[in-house]
């Protein structure tokens, strides 16, 4: 009789996990989803309105360096069909509230030496 018992359990755990990829699970996005062609509009010597302008407000400012601006984007999957979970990052430096420093997983554009101005 236990055997019957165990064996049935057996059978309905592998059943039931047979039916896990039916749940649906939503993707969760947090902090701000930059897109390349506004990180292509960043320019040097760049206002923080102007930057404001173009990407938006960032995730997070530094509380200690107000010159240092932090925008971040992770994408976790619910489902490994749609891809894998990944986090991107930029940050922007100022120095005399004017961008002088973008760091991150972003390739700037190749008139990002040139200022507005010029």
């Amino acid at each position: 009789m236990k055997f019957k018992n165990i064996l049935l359990v057996c059978a309905a755990t592998m059943m039931l996990s047979a039916c896990a990829d039916w749940i649906f699970r939503i993707d969760i996005p947090q902090g701000n989803f930059l897109d390349k062609k506004d990180v292509e509009k960043l320019r040097i010597e760049m206002t923080k309105e102007q930057v404001e302008f173009v990407l938006g407000k960032p995730v997070v400012a530094d509380s200690f360096d107000h010159d240092t601006w932090y925008y971040l984007y992770q994408m976790k999957r619910g489902m490994k069909k749609r891809g894998e979970d990944f986090r991107k990052e930029l940050v922007i430096k100022f120095k005399e509230g004017k961008v002088s420093e973008v760091i991150g997983d972003f390739e700037l554009s190749e008139e990002f030496e040139t200022p507005l101005d010029q």
